[in-house]
Formats: C-alpha cells, sequence, structure tokens
C-alpha cells in the first residue's frame, strides 16, 4: 500500500478513535497535507473531519500546509519510528519535510495533530 493509500484511510482511522475526536473537540480548521505529490485537503469541524479530499482543486484555501516525501511518511508511520522520524517536527529538522502557513491553529493543537498524523501507524 502508498503513503497516499494509507493516508486516504484516515476518515475510517479517524472514526475509530472516539478519544481523538473527545480531544480534538475544539478544533476547527481546514489544513493541507501532502503525501508525496498528492495533496489531501481536510475540513475539521470539532475534531471530526467534515471533508476530506484527495488531489488538487483550484483556489483551494487552507489554514496551513505540511508536506512531506513518500519516504518521510512511510517511516513517520512505522509502528516505532526510528530516532528522527518519529515527529513531525523532527522530520522537518532532518529536511524531510516542511510547513507553511498560519500555525496558530496547528500550534493551539499540536498534540492533536500529531496524534491524528500518527493514525496511519495502525495500519500495520
Amino acid at each position: 500500500m502508498s503513503p497516499a493509500e494509507r493516508f486516504a484511510r484516515l476518515p475510517d482511522l479517524l472514526t475509530s478513535d472516539a478519544d481523538l475526536q473527545r480531544r480534538g473537540r475544539w478544533v476547527t480548521v481546514d489544513c493541507r497535507i501532502d503525501v508525496g505529490e498528492q495533496p489531501f485537503f481536510l475540513g475539521l469541524e470539532n475534531g471530526a473531519l467534515a471533508a476530506f479530499e484527495r488531489g488538487t482543486r483550484l483556489m483551494r484555501s487552507s489554514a496551513f500546509t505540511i508536506r512531506a516525501d513518500e519516504e518521510a511518511w512511510t517511516r513517520h508511520w512505522q509502528t516505532m519510528p526510528a530516532p528522527g522520524w518519529h515527529d513531525l517536527f523532527a522530520l522537518t529538522k532532518r529536511g524531510a519535510a516542511s510547513m507553511e502557513g498560519d500555525f496558530r491553529p496547528l500550534l493551539q493543537h499540536l498534540q492533536y495533530f500529531k496524534d491524528l498524523l500518527a493514525l496511519p501507524r495502525k495500519l500495520q
């Protein structure tokens, strides 16, 4: 399964994680996650995915974007990622990922986003 195909299963993974949804009850934001060359747009409302779109769309806005190549996501989604691959900020520090945009919603709910983007680890 490719990294983009793994990430495409995020809606089911989040639906089955009631604790993460509860912890994200104050998260309402549109963001973009790029898995290699494949963009995903997430519309979060109160911690749940109100919208999840794969692929490019003209004039689609988002508060922030997190980009990483396929290798970075594959290594990040290992059951026990190696040091330097275990965390979003570790990925950016090593140059395997980048973040841009309005970091306020990301930093206000940092643990939620770290846990959300680690959900594909469950697909082993």
